[in-house]
């Protein structure tokens, strides 16, 4: 017996159409950066990634020589000298991701004579080094709020009109200005009307700066109704926001905890690190993770034509290696609730970020592929692996795995091989779509 529904088909396609065009879980791969390197605004020059870059790979190369030593501290295991050499690797081709020209905690409180000239000054050197291959570059203003906000749009008009005018309105690909201690989106609404105004007269085309928020007070995450903050002041943004990094320390000071718990994984970060997921984990908007504030600098420093002796020697190593563990342990933490995303407060800290993300993904790629693998091939029904269950959505969160491993040069394409997929079908960043063409 056949039987009819009672919707009528024009009732059923208007509900179709207010649905709209839904999102899918492919976003998800999407290229990120995996960190952002602040620097005071009045230090930056064209050549700063160069530089930057160096100390990193002399870091390693003074700190990481043992491969096992250097394995242990990121959690490698056995895959720790595969892990170190992937990380020479990167730190010799491509150290630094993400950088951020910052006039706000890196560069304090100055005459308004002398931060009008660094913002100019700043803004030619990006415009000259914008010409060559390098991380993406933007830039941090100092906050909308009563006390600065004179200060910080003025810094922000001088820097981007000077950009624009030295790069002949081509402004460098990705480039970002970061709103610090949001509370309210009436400031990031402001922020994003006068990039509006900025862009149209300086003949850049619209939407060309985004916007990335700085979460570092309750009012940021939660609302005077108990609702959840975040997407009001996403939305405020209008369709420029693209990420929202979590200031740890400033957050946890507002909340009144004291100066010897304030930390990266304070439970009241956890709190924060997952609320700002919830809400924004499966959208366009990065979550990034705050920084560690401990850095791998050893303390003793030898005199001109002198040795340190072997305590000063050893000391210095406890320093630097007791600073990459900590970080590399907050690197992990992030990526265990789905961040892949940090910013770090110096170039000794990359050793510790690579290794970590590297050792996250070549730890889990075998059981990975072997699941991946199996999930392609039956992609039509659901089916287990050990005693863990996939659905549909887990098959896009395994091929986000390698997209994101590849990315950020923790895999390559033999780490891929094993899945049975091919590059073209990685890139395309879609399970569905892998589906879908290996049915017809």
């Amino acid at each position: 017996m056949t039987v009819s529904g009672s919707l009528p088909s024009a009732r059923i396609e208007a509900a179709l159409a207010l649905l709209g065009s839904v999102p899918t879980l492919a976003t998800a791969g999407a290229r990120r950066p995996v960190h952002v390197l602040y620097g005071g605004a009045h230090l930056y020059k064209a050549d700063a990634a160069a530089k930057l870059g160096k100390l990193a790979a002399n870091a390693m190369a003074t700190w990481g020589k043992d491969d096992d030593a250097f394995g242990a501290l990121v959690g490698a295991g056995k895959e720790g000298s595969i892990v170190a050499a992937r990380v020479r690797e990167k730190l010799a081709n491509a150290p630094l991701e993400a950088m951020c020209i910052d006039f706000e905690d890196g560069y304090g409180p100055r005459p308004d004579a002398e931060e009008d000239a660094d913002a100019e000054r700043a803004a030619t050197e990006l415009a000259k080094a914008s010409q060559a291959p390098g991380p993406v570059v933007g830039m941090r203003i100092k906050a909308l709020s009563t006390a600065t906000a004179r200060r910080a749009i003025r810094t922000l008009d001088l820097f981007v009109t000077t950009l624009a005018k030295a790069s002949s309105a081509a402004l460098p690909l990705g480039f970002t200005v970061t709103l610090p201690k949001v509370e309210a989106p009436n400031e990031v609404a402001a922020l994003a009307s006068l990039l509006d105004d900025l862009e149209r007269e300086n003949g850049l085309a619209p939407k060309t700066i985004g916007i990335e928020l700085m979460v570092e007070s309750p009012k940021s995450l939660v609302a005077k109704d108990g609702s959840v903050a975040l997407p009001a002041l996403v939305t405020a943004a209008n369709g420029r926001c693209v990420a929202a990094h979590l200031g740890a320390y400033d957050l946890t000071a507002s909340l009144g905890v004291s100066a010897t718990e304030q930390r990266l994984d304070h439970p009241a970060c956890d709190a924060a690190r997952m609320l700002m997921q919830l809400s924004l984990g499966d959208g366009p908007v990065a979550v990034v993770d705050g920084a560690t504030t401990i850095l791998p600098l050893p303390r003793h420093k030898a005199a001109a034509g002198q040795s340190l002796d072997p305590r000063q020697a050893a000391e210095n190593e406890s320093d630097v290696h007791g600073a990459w563990r900590l970080h590399a342990r907050h690197v992990r933490s992030a990526l265990a609730m789905g961040i892949y995303q940090g910013w770090d407060l110096h170039p000794a800290q990359l050793p510790a970020r690579y290794g970590a993300l590297y050792a996250f993904f070549l730890g889990e790629r075998n059981a990975m592929s072997a699941r991946l693998r199996t999930f392609v091939d039956r992609a039509t029904k659901a089916t287990r692996s050990g005693q863990v269950f996939d659905d549909a959505a887990t098959g896009q969160g395994l091929l986000n795995f390698f997209l994101r491993g590849v990315a950020c040069g923790a895999l390559d394409e033999n780490d891929v091989q094993p899945t049975g997929l091919s590059l073209d079908e990685l890139r395309s960043r879609s399970f569905a779509a892998i589906v879908e063409a290996r049915s017809t």
